[in-house]
């Protein structure tokens, strides 16, 4: 969604999301996250600094007017007031009878790093303001846990049930995550112009492309595919994939397919995703000898902590393999 639609938010704030879009490059759901992030923050703001009733629905405070100087005269209490607010009065799930309040340190995490940036703009970037009264603050400590992925034996499961009149162009999209780790939104956007003989050019996040090479039975599987796309016109006939209304296929559509076939499998397809597709590759690749730096550019994570998590799971399964063996064991005192 462009900047210019954010009609609610102030000249300064639409400012700041105008310089990610346009000169940081960053994807219109970046943009949004932005967005809504900082239109709670600044109406969290609004609600102290005119002492307003503390229960008022925030989403019926005005924002338009905040400038500079409101900005400025924000101190770091009245953030520290704000997260306050995230972690113990949030309502968790909007527009439900759920009455469980305070969100979770991850989408805490989140709206701080998003008001981080909006400091950095004004500080550091346009030089608005002087001080900055986040510059200093920690983010909530998350706690990490290993992602869920697939074991060759349920890889192997998922590609042998997937049938139906779909078939070729399931197979060649469950081979893309599972042999190469592309994101859904990376795969949705694949044009047919992007598959070069044994490899494909990916847009990622912030709209930045790198070559992502296929294994041998991914190449099969695509190869066999596309002389059926071939015989279908798109509405954008670009794409790589298609759905059954002719259109590009989009996110929803790859994540139910990915569901009904991870079902036809037997496989838990609540805690198993496109996403964890993705974990599956990495996990695969680390797990048979790919350094993680090579990890990190087939993923196209810019931050290689990102890529590391995988490396606490390969780390687990070589434990766990050596505790398989019998010698582990023996109880052996040498004296």
């Amino acid at each position: 969604m462009p900047v210019t639609k954010y009609h609610d938010c102030p000249q300064i704030l639409r400012e700041f999301l105008t310089y990610h879009e346009t000169i940081k490059g960053q994807s219109s759901k970046t943009i949004e996250e932005y967005y809504l992030d900082l239109r709670m923050f600044l109406r969290f703001m609004v609600l102290v600094k005119h002492e307003m009733p503390y229960d008022t629905a925030l989403d019926t405070i005005d924002i338009k007017m905040v400038d500079i100087e409101f900005i400025r005269s924000i101190t770091t209490p009245d953030i520290f007031d704000f997260l306050s607010y995230l972690a113990n009065d949030r309502v968790k799930f909007e527009d439900s009878s759920h009455e469980s309040s305070g969100i979770g340190s991850a989408a805490r995490a989140r709206k701080l790093s998003a008001i981080k940036s909006f400091y950095k703009y004004l500080t550091v970037r346009t030089k608005q303001l002087s001080m900055n009264p986040v510059q200093d603050l920690e983010f909530p400590k998350i706690r990490k846990s290993l992602p869920k992925y697939l074991t060759l034996e349920e890889c192997t499961r998922l590609l042998n049930s997937v049938q139906g009149p779909n078939a070729k162009r399931d197979f060649a999209i469950l081979m893309l995550f599972l042999n190469c780790g592309i994101r859904r939104a990376e795969l949705v956007g694949l044009n047919l112009t992007d598959v070069y003989e044994d490899r494909i050019r990916v847009v990622g996040k912030g709209n930045k492309e790198r070559i992502v090479y296929m294994g041998a039975a991914c190449k099969r599987a695509i190869d066999d595919y596309l002389p059926e796309r071939n015989k279908v016109v798109l509405s954008d006939n670009r794409a790589l994939f298609g759905s059954r209304d002719k259109h590009r296929i989009s996110v929803s559509a790859v994540h139910r397919l990915v569901k009904k076939h991870l079902l036809a499998a037997g496989l838990d397809a609540s805690q198993l995703s496109a996403h964890k597709l993705r974990h599956t590759a990495a996990t695969l690749m680390l797990s048979n000898g790919v350094d993680v730096k090579t990890v990190q550019e087939v993923l196209g994570h810019e931050n290689l902590n990102t890529t590391q998590i995988y490396t606490h799971i390969e780390n687990t399964e070589l434990k766990i393999a050596s505790e398989a063996n019998p010698i582990s064991k023996l109880h052996i005192e040498k004296k």
